[in-house]
């Protein structure tokens, strides 16, 4: 990364070439983005084709009519469907799982009506458009799904997909924007524009010149509030064919998805609402309830083999109950394989002042002697959680979703009033989980501010792409056993 220094070199741009010829980096970037709409085109239709060609032969067969004598038209509604409903848009979005549901049954609904009026009595079955229905969104939302993992592996391994920006505003901004960016692989920052040091309103042209001289196509502005006639500096950076985003640095936004609404001539913000309500609430439940049910039936061999281990060595019950703290602040025993002594709660009290969680509100230590040997072995790999898919199965908990706190940890949370962050209370308007974002962002090494930040951004920003994307991460945490709580 570069920081662009003062020149004393003026550059007339007016006389040296045409500024609104596009440099080489957005014809790359429009390649790129180009290239990555055609394969999701090309995927969805193949993900659709073979769904309704599986829909046909496992459906009830119709005497003289296949399928695939209206396929054609199929696909056409469905694409044409989803490109409406912007899936083939600019964005790093993918999937959003909730819309893409809306948008294939629409199409389903869509192709059903213009069925009936083609041919009411000669058309395919109902058996074959509800599995069609179910196929569709389970084909289409999997290869997504697949692409975009793919995506991210290839911008973590090869830079030249990521594309590169500069930063312009003054320091505090710019290094603030630079972690945040950290956390996406789609943007890596070439250089920045400290506004200490260069003048816009002076030396715009020069800024011009050395943001092209990078063949950089996109600018992103983390002091807006520093930057005098506005406008102006807008009008350029398009005619120079550089795009331009505003980072809204010094405003306490919600981390919600939004979208720039005109009203006459003044522009706003417009933030979705929260997205664990309503219809997703019961989609997640639903597969929470599939979810766990099929774990559950596969690693029942596993779940006995680990209870007969846990009673044969160390005396004491097979499963931990412990009262947490739930939805809407309910209290629930969560279950869990018994890692510890019988009189672990006991002990505790004697182990607080060793407690390596900064800020105390959850306790933890290393080499904690109240676990047993089958007991470490359990946790390392996260096995004694397993018992807590009877938790989701009763509607307690979610697959993810924030850790439920035990009460302990929950009253000293919420002890010092004064110094407590309200927006806590977040946590517990949704179904806990057995993982959560935090746990794959460092899990033992964590400390508790950070915790319920990270609760905070799983909440504002949950969609079923992160609740799959934090399952992956957990496995892979769990076998290189990156601690765990």
């Amino acid at each position: 990364m570069t920081d662009l220094k003062k020149s004393d070199n003026t550059v007339n741009l007016w006389q040296t070439e045409d500024i609104r010829a596009r440099n080489l980096s957005i014809r790359w970037q429009t390649l790129i983005t180009s290239l990555q709409l055609i394969i999701l085109v090309l995927l969805d239709t193949a993900m659709l084709f073979v769904s309704w060609t599986v829909a046909d032969h496992l459906g009830t067969p119709t005497v003289g009519l296949h399928i695939a004598d209206s396929m054609i038209p199929i696909l056409a509604v469905s694409i044409g469907t989803l490109t409406a409903s912007g899936f083939y848009g600019t964005d790093d979005k993918l999937h959003r799982f909730a819309k893409l549901f809306r948008s294939l049954t629409l199409a389903q609904i869509v192709v059903l009506i213009a069925a009936f009026f083609y041919q009411p009595e000669l058309w395919v079955s109902r058996s074959v458009f509800l599995i069609a229905w179910v196929l569709n969104f389970f084909f289409v939302s999997s290869a997504r799904l697949l692409l975009d993992f793919c995506t991210i592996q290839l911008r973590k391994r090869n830079p030249i997909f990521q594309q590169s920006i500069v930063l312009v505003g003054n320091q505090v901004d710019i290094e603030h924007v630079k972690k945040l960016l950290k956390r996406s692989r789609q943007f890596k920052v070439d250089s920045v524009i400290d506004l200490s040091v260069w003048d816009i309103q002076r030396q715009l042209e020069q800024i011009i010149a050395q943001i092209r001289s990078r063949n950089i196509s996109e600018v992103f502005i983390c002091s807006q509030q520093l930057i005098d006639n506005q406008i102006i500096f807008f009008w350029n950076l398009k005619a120079a064919g550089i795009h331009l985003r505003i980072v809204p640095t010094e405003l306490e936004l919600p981390q919600r998805s939004a979208e720039t609404k005109m009203i006459e001539e003044i522009p706003t913000i417009r933030f979705k609402s929260l997205p664990i309500f309503g219809f997703n609430f019961w989609l997640k439940r639903i597969l929470d309830l599939i979810a766990a049910s099929l774990i559950l039936l596969t690693i029942s061999p596993i779940f006995l083999l680990v209870a007969i281990l846990v009673k044969k060595t160390s005396p004491g019950p097979i499963f931990y109950k412990q009262y947490r703290v739930g939805l809407k602040g309910r209290r629930f025993q969560v279950w869990k394989f018994r890692t510890m002594v019988e009189n672990a709660n006991e002990l505790q009290k004697e182990l607080e002042a060793q407690n390596e969680i900064k800020g105390g509100v959850l306790f933890k230590i290393k080499d904690d002697p109240r676990i047993t040997k089958i007991g470490k072995f359990l946790r390392d790999y996260s096995i004694d959680e397993l018992p807590q898919l009877i938790n989701v199965l009763q509607g307690e908990m979610s697959l993810v979703g924030p850790r439920p706190l035990p009460i302990r940890d929950y009253e000293l949370s919420i002890q010092n009033v004064a110094q407590f962050s309200r927006d806590r209370f977040l946590r517990y308007e949704v179904l806990p989980g057995i993982t959560g974002l935090w746990q794959v962002k460092g899990r033992a090494t964590i400390e508790s501010d950070e915790i319920f930040y990270w609760d905070m951004i799983y909440i504002l920003q949950w969609s079923l792409t992160l609740d799959f994307r934090i399952l992956l991460q957990t496995i892979k945490v769990v076998l290189f056993k990156k601690g765990s709580y």
